[in-house]
């Protein structure tokens, strides 16, 4: 695996990673959740991670709007970014919150499925 991949499924990692992190300090309501470092580090390794990504996409020569799995990764990860914040910030009740940050748990899952498997249905659908 070359360096560009590494630092890119690094990034998925950490942003996961970092998410999942966030999302148990807010239904524990822990004040790490407002700690300077837990604002700032997720902007980096995203903004990493999305430097990356489109490194990738140029080297590869697969764009969004032209390739299918591209397209629908893109789009879930907007639905991701709209998800985590309501569940970290704009939420009105904890039980929202809740709910955001367990779909957007989800939508991540999809993400890195589509990214594995290049395809917009990477699970099989049972015939029948």
């Amino acid at each position: 695996m070359d360096t560009l991949k590494i630092v890119h499924v690094g990034c998925v990692l950490l942003s996961g990673a970092g998410f999942v992190l966030r999302s148990i300090w807010m239904w524990r309501g822990s004040p790490w959740l407002q700690a300077r470092l837990t604002r700032v580090l997720p902007h980096v390794v995203d903004s990493l991670l999305l430097i990356s990504a489109i490194l990738l996409a140029v080297r590869i020569q697969q764009y969004p709007l032209i390739h299918d799995w591209l397209t629908v990764k893109v789009a879930a990860l907007v639905l991701y970014i709209v998800l985590g914040t309501i569940a970290l910030k704009r939420g009105r009740t904890r039980q929202q919150r809740i709910m955001a940050a367990l779909a957007a748990m989800a939508v991540f899952a999809y993400i890195v499925a589509v990214a594995i498997t290049r395809t917009p249905l990477p699970v099989p659908f049972p015939a029948g």
